[in-house]
């Protein structure tokens, strides 16, 4: 039997899963960071010289490696034009792939799904051929002659982009690989660059 307070509990289990699908159902768009953690995504740049700056955009969890890294570049080139500059050197630049696992459902009662959407526990997931990933737990048993379903377990990764940019003046020497003349970066990107809807 659910009681009242479980259907609360189902409830509020329900409006937060939809609200953060709903919240990372699109890719990030170029616009300045928002958020902190695992949750922030965007560009943000700290000046460390003159001339020399860290820029860094963190893309959410359905925005493609290609597109952060393309966005950080941009961002890059538009810095170095807001600054009064031509040309930027890529002194240093990284892409870090970050990865989280969330486990889901199983364990409290027939038809239940799990004590409030897999908010509670102790449990223990466990992998088996055939039937993937199930759950266990001491109260209401699992998968070995208990109650409840298996859990659903999925990992979800972010990606997010920095480089330090030294600025100048002028025409970049020819040949250096590192060196992007600004201009010509935000003319030949910025066509694919998504801003955010007014």
């Amino acid at each position: 039997m659910v009681t009242n307070w479980g259907r609360k509990a189902m409830v509020a289990a329900l409006v937060a899963s939809t609200t953060l699908v709903a919240a990372c159902a699109t890719e990030t768009t170029y616009r300045p960071a928002t958020g902190s953690g695992f949750n922030r995504s965007g560009y943000s740049d700290i000046r460390i010289e003159q001339n020399r700056f860290r820029v860094t955009f963190a893309g959410n969890t359905v925005t493609d490696r290609d597109v952060v890294e393309r966005y950080l570049l941009f961002r890059a080139a538009e810095l170095t034009v807001q600054n009064g500059y031509d040309y930027f050197v890529m002194a240093d630049r990284d892409t870090d792939r970050q990865a989280r696992t969330f486990s889901t459902g199983g364990g409290f009662g027939p038809g239940f799904g799990g004590f409030g959407g897999g908010l509670w526990g102790p449990r223990w997931g466990f992998y088996g051929r055939g039937f993937g990933y199930r759950a266990w737990d001491p109260f209401w048993g699992g998968p070995w002659g208990g109650w409840g379903g298996g859990a659903d377990v999925r990992t979800v990764d972010r990606y997010e982009a920095s480089a330090e940019i030294v600025m100048f003046k002028g025409t970049p020497e020819r040949g250096n690989v590192r060196a992007f003349n600004a201009r010509s970066v935000i003319d030949n990107i910025g066509p694919t660059v998504r801003l955010p809807k007014p």
